[in-house]
C-alpha cells in the first residue's frame, strides 16, 4: 500500500516534470513553426530573414522571462507583462505566417501565470490566434469570417474546458497543501503541548512517589525488560528471518514456529511477572538446568555456538537470587545477539561457599565500557543499567570488561543465600 508521504512525493515529481514541460514546449512549437514557415512561405511580404528575426525575438522573450528566471513566476505583475508580450509576438508571427499557430498554442499553457480571471481572457485571446492560423492567416479572416468564428468558438470550448479542469486541479492541490501545512503546524503544537504535559506529569510523579511504590515500579520495569522486551526482540528477529526465507518453505516455517514459541513464552512470563511469581522454568527445574536449556534455545534461534557449564556444587538458592541470575543471563545473551556479532558465547555458573557467580563471555566486537556505563544501548534500552540495578538490589556486584574488537565479559556476583531464608 502506498503511503501518503510516497504519494505526495510522486505528486511533487510530476509537478516538477510538468513545470519543465511548460518551459520546453514553447521552443518546440517555435522550431516547428519556423521550419514550416521557411519551407512553405506565404505571401506576407516579409523576407525569410525578417521571419527568422521575429521568431528569434519570440524565443528570446520566452527564454528571458521563463527559462532563465523561473523565480519570476511568483511576481504576478511581471508575468502579466510577459504574457501580453507573448501574445503580441505570437500575433505578429501568425500574421507573418499561419504556421506559427503551433507557437501561438503556447498561450494556453502559460495562461496559468495570470491571476484572478485573467487566465480566461488569455485563453480567449489565444483561441483567436489559433483559429486565425487554422483558417490560413489574417487574409482569410475577412473572406471566411463565419468559418473563422466557428473555429474561434471551437477553440474556446476545447481549450476553455481543459483550462478549467486544470484550474480546478491546481486549486485543489493548493488547498490540499495548505491543509497539510495546517495539520503539520497543529501536530507540532500538540507535540509541544504533550512535551510540556509530560514534564508536568513527571514533576507530579516525582513529588508523590513513595519508597514502596518506587520499589514496585522498578521491579515491574525490570521484569518487563527481561520478558516482554527481550521476547519481542526475538520475535522480530525470527519474523525478519522468515521474511528473508520466503522462497524456502522449511526455513520459513521454522522461523515462524520460533516466533510463535517466543510469543507464548513472553506472554506466560509477563503474566507471572504481574503476579510477582517466579519464572516458570525455575518452578520445575534447577538453575543450572534452566541455564543450559536457555543456552540451547538461544543458540538455535541465533545460530551462534553457546556453551553452558557449572562449577562447584549446585544447591537451591533464595528465589530472588535465582531469578536475578536467570535474568542476568537472559539480558547478557540478548545483548550478544543484538550487538556483539559473536561466533561463540560461554556461560559459566560458579557455586562458591558464600557467593554465586555468573560469567558470560563472547568473542564479538566489544565496546567502550566507559561510554556505555550509563548511556543507553544502541536500541535505546538500558540493558546493562537494569542488569546492574537488579544485581545490586540483592546485594551483589556486576563487572563488565570489554574493548572494541576484543569481545565482552560480564560477571554477576551475588550472595549465596540458601532457599528458605527470609
Amino acid at each position: 500500500m502506498t503511503s501518503y508521504g510516497e504519494a505526495e512525493g510522486r505528486h511533487d515529481v510530476w509537478q516538477a516534470r510538468e513545470a519543465t514541460l511548460y518551459r520546453v514546449l514553447p521552443y518546440g512549437g517555435l522550431a516547428v513553426s519556423t521550419l514550416l514557415a521557411v519551407l512553405a512561405p506565404t505571401a506576407t511580404g516579409l523576407p525569410t530573414a525578417g521571419t527568422l528575426a521575429l521568431a528569434g525575438v519570440a524565443g528570446g522573450w520566452v527564454a528571458w522571462f521563463v527559462t532563465l528566471h523561473p523565480e519570476w513566476e511568483s511576481r504576478r505583475a511581471l508575468m502579466a507583462f510577459y504574457y501580453v508580450g507573448l501574445l503580441a509576438l505570437a500575433a505578429a508571427l501568425v500574421i507573418v505566417s499561419p504556421w506559427f499557430g503551433f507557437f501561438a498554442w503556447v498561450g494556453y499553457l502559460h495562461a496559468h501565470l495570470l491571476t484572478g480571471r485573467w487566465p480566461i481572457a488569455g485563453v480567449a485571446a489565444t483561441a483567436v490566434l489559433v483559429a486565425t492560423s487554422q483558417i490560413g492567416g489574417l487574409t482569410s479572416v475577412w473572406s471566411d469570417w463565419p468559418i473563422w468564428l466557428v473555429m474561434v468558438l471551437f477553440n474556446l470550448v476545447v481549450a476553455g474546458g481543459v483550462s478549467w479542469f486544470a484550474y480546478v486541479a491546481q486549486r485543489e492541490n493548493e488547498r490540499r497543501r495548505q491543509l497539510v501545512a495546517e495539520l503539520t503546524a497543529a501536530n507540532e503544537r500538540l507535540a509541544e503541548t504533550a512535551r510540556e504535559n509530560e514534564g508536568l506529569h513527571a514533576q507530579l510523579i516525582a513529588q508523590a512517589r513513595e519508597a514502596g511504590m518506587l520499589d514496585e515500579r522498578q521491579r515491574m520495569a525490570r521484569e518487563i525488560h527481561d520478558t516482554l522486551a527481550q521476547g519481542l526482540t526475538g520475535i522480530i528477529t525470527q519474523l525478519e528471518a522468515a521474511e528473508q526465507s520466503r522462497d524456502r518453505s522449511t526455513d520459513w516455517r521454522r522461523h515462524v514456529d520460533n516466533a510463535l514459541s517466543l510469543a507464548r513464552e513472553s506472554l506466560t512470563e509477563a503474566r507471572r511477572s504481574v503476579r510477582a511469581v517466579r519464572p516458570e522454568p525455575l518452578e520445575t527445574a534447577r538453575l543450572p538446568d534452566v541455564l543450559s536449556e536457555l543456552g540451547g534455545r538461544w543458540s538455535a534461534l541465533h545460530g551462534v555456538a553457546a556453551s553452558v557449564s557449572t562449577t562447584g556444587t549446585p544447591r537451591p538458592l533464595h528465589p530472588e537470587i535465582e531469578v536475578t541470575l536467570l535474568r542476568a543471563a537472559q539480558e547478557a545473551l540478548a545483548n550478544v545477539a543484538r550487538h556483539a556479532e559473536a561466533s561463540r558465547v560461554g556461560v559459566t555458573l560458579s557455586y562458591m561457599s558464600d557467593v554465586v557467580t555468573l560469567d558470560v563471555r563472547d568473542d564479538g566486537s566489544g565496546f567502550d565500557v566507559t561510554e556505555r556505563s550509563t548511556a543507553p544501548d544502541r536500541d535505546g534500552s538500558y540493558g546493562l543499567t537494569a542488569m546492574r540495578q537488579r544485581v545490586i538490589r540483592v546485594g551483589g556486584q556486576l563487572a563488565v570488561e570489554s574493548e572494541p574488537g576484543g569481545g565482552t565479559a560480564i560477571s554477576a556476583t551475588v550472595p549465596a543465600l540458601p532457599q528458605g531464608v527470609a
